[in-house]
């Protein structure tokens, strides 16, 4: 080597003759004693264009995919035999008495694809399958007796008036913060799991409610008892303690399956109309411009509580037949809601939402209801006399 570096500083020209006939020679050195295995050694890789694979190479990690739970995976899907009621979005905000006109997406099911034995139908996923594509499929009658049985069969033997009270004073807010809070959209399908996991721990929960919902407290304890099966031994407020039941079993409790994203409202028929009905344009404008002059009846707070808001309408209409309501500070479809809910429970009509105002007029022919409406701030569920307990309880508060 030490040789060819001299002769390269000295001669240029004669290291590259060099150079050429080493490899000239080394080239035909190879094809004469180089061996070539036979086919049967050296296999063809699979494909014709990629390179051959070393013996000792690693093979390649398949790319990161990030889970989804989009992705079945081989899953079943989720059988709710044990739940015989449809599944909504929300069991108190929602009737299936009012029929939608339209919807405003397609069909898919927020359960997921593959995820639930059950059709989406749009608005809810019925516990019958129903032989036509509706948008509102009609609830069976024996659903009802299903969930009564169960009910019953979870419960048990009734608690005793000093079991109701000890579980009671176990579950205020100054000795545990445990609780779930049922907002805007009320009582939805994925709070009947947080129910059941909050039962685990406990015996009972304790749910504060706020807002809209607020407006109707019994149909929220009729709801929570009918799709928990439980039962609510304690109302003050907006504050109710549900029991789980003797009988109930965590281990052996039927799954929820969860909705893994909120769908789309369907297209309801308007609010308010053009005209009022049995009205003209005229009347109806003239309606409207007196509505949003009166004095307002009472202001809501963000989250409040609203169950004082029918009786205080009720007694209103009695000396005036315009209402208004200020609503400033709400979100729109709060005050809409709460307006839907006036003409139903009021009875009443609506007029205007204009400038955050609710504004309903009772009618030309309005009839106070004779059952009237006694609202009860604090329901103790006690044995016996109900209506007398709460009176002595108020009493003695």
């Amino acid at each position: 080597m030490s040789i060819l570096i001299r002769v390269t500083r000295q001669n240029p020209s004669t290291a590259t003759l060099l150079t050429r006939h080493l490899s000239s020679a080394a080239s035909k050195l190879h094809s004469s004693y180089t061996f070539k295995p036979p086919s049967s050694l050296t296999p063809e890789p699979e494909c014709p264009n990629s390179p051959p694979t070393k013996p000792n190479q690693k093979k390649p990690k398949p790319k990161y995919r990030p889970p989804s739970s989009l992705d079945p995976a081989g899953r079943k899907p989720v059988r709710s035999n044990d739940l015989p009621f449809d599944f909504r979005f929300s069991y108190t905000e929602s009737s299936p008495k009012v029929r939608p006109i339209g919807l405003r997406e397609p069909k898919y099911s927020p359960f997921g694809p593959g995820r639930l034995d059950r059709k989406w139908t749009g608005v809810c996923a019925p516990a019958v399958d129903p032989t036509v594509e509706s948008l509102e499929a009609a609830e069976d009658p024996k659903l009802e007796e299903q969930r009564k049985k169960k009910r019953e069969m979870i419960q048990g033997k009734p608690l005793t008036t000093d079991e109701r009270k000890a579980l009671v004073s176990q579950f205020e807010k100054s000795k545990t913060n445990r609780h779930v809070n049922l907002g805007r959209d009320g009582l939805t399908h994925n709070m009947l799991n947080v129910i059941h996991n909050h039962w685990k721990f406990a015996e009972a929960v304790r749910i504060k409610c706020m807002g809209v919902p607020t407006m109707d407290m019994k149909n929220i304890c009729t709801q929570l008892e009918d799709k928990t099966f439980g039962k609510v031994i304690f109302r003050h407020g907006g504050t109710l303690i549900l029991y789980r039941g003797r009988n109930y079993n965590p281990k052996k409790r039927s799954i929820v399956p969860l909705m893994l994203w909120k769908p789309h409202e369907p297209v309801y028929p308007r609010l308010i109309k053009t005209t009022i009905d049995g009205l003209s344009i005229e009347e109806t404008k003239k309606i409207r411009k007196r509505g949003l002059a009166v004095p307002a009846l009472t202001k809501l707070a963000k989250n409040g509580y609203y169950a004082f808001l029918v009786p205080m309408v009720r007694d209103a209409f009695l000396s005036c037949e315009l209402v208004r309501i200020d609503c400033e500070g709400l979100e729109r479809k709060d005050y809409k809601k709460i307006g839907c809910k006036l003409r139903d429970m009021v009875p009443c009509i609506l007029v205007t939402f204009e400038n955050e105002q609710v504004v309903v007029w009772r009618g030309k022919d309005y009839k106070p209801p004779k059952d009237g409406h006694f609202l009860k701030d604090r329901e103790s569920f006690e044995d016996g006399n109900d209506d007398l307990n709460v009176a002595q309880e108020q009493q003695a508060i």
